[in-house]
């Protein structure tokens, strides 16, 4: 083989071997970029302002809205939850008189009422359980049937078992948050 194969050999080599690189690198974007698309942060002043002045993280707030509404601010659900945060209109009214906030049956959906009402309502859990997971349950399926849960044996207090959540929808909904969760906090690096 002479110099001049030898040469255009190592250029392709070499050209093959850029375009090879630049392709993963193209892929390596673009899946951080579908990722940052599919567990987008919109309403971040809100989640931003209400996760530090009730002492909860981001993350987790984002986390809960994207498996209650996906970020839809008018989402109902076929139980009457709404909003971002998807709560009950008794829920809601709880908290409201309890933070001087005027409750109707309009500004329930708006993003910034919504988010303040739920992320008041998922600290005073995280306050009660001292765990994620268990606050999440009763977030999802309310205290009192986490109460029982925990009194009587079911799931325990600290978390550990929670895959004896006893309500499949509950079950999942906790797995998906915490799911969900950690690929935030995952991609704040």
């Amino acid at each position: 083989m002479g110099k001049k194969t030898k040469r255009k050999n190592i250029k392709r080599f070499f050209m093959i071997a850029m375009i090879i690189i630049v392709f993963i690198i193209l892929i390596s974007n673009s899946k951080e970029q579908m990722m940052k698309i599919t567990y987008k942060k919109d309403y971040s002043e809100y989640v931003s302002k209400y996760s530090e002045e009730y002492n909860v993280e981001e993350d987790l707030i984002y986390a809960i809205i994207k498996a209650e509404s996906n970020f839809d601010p008018n989402a109902q659900s076929n139980k009457d939850a709404q909003g971002l945060m998807q709560l009950m209109y008794s829920t809601a009214e709880e908290i409201a008189d309890k933070i001087n906030i005027s409750l109707t049956e309009d500004n329930i959906l708006d993003p910034e009422i919504n988010i303040n009402l739920g992320t008041n309502y998922i600290s005073s859990l995280l306050n009660k359980y001292d765990c994620v997971e268990i606050a999440l349950a009763a977030y999802n399926a309310g205290s009192g049937n986490v109460d029982k849960w925990i009194e009587n044996g079911v799931i325990q207090s600290d978390g550990s078992d929670i895959e004896n959540i006893p309500y499949k929808e509950t079950n999942t909904y906790v797995r998906k948050v915490m799911r969900d969760y950690n690929i935030y906090m995952q991609l704040e690096g």
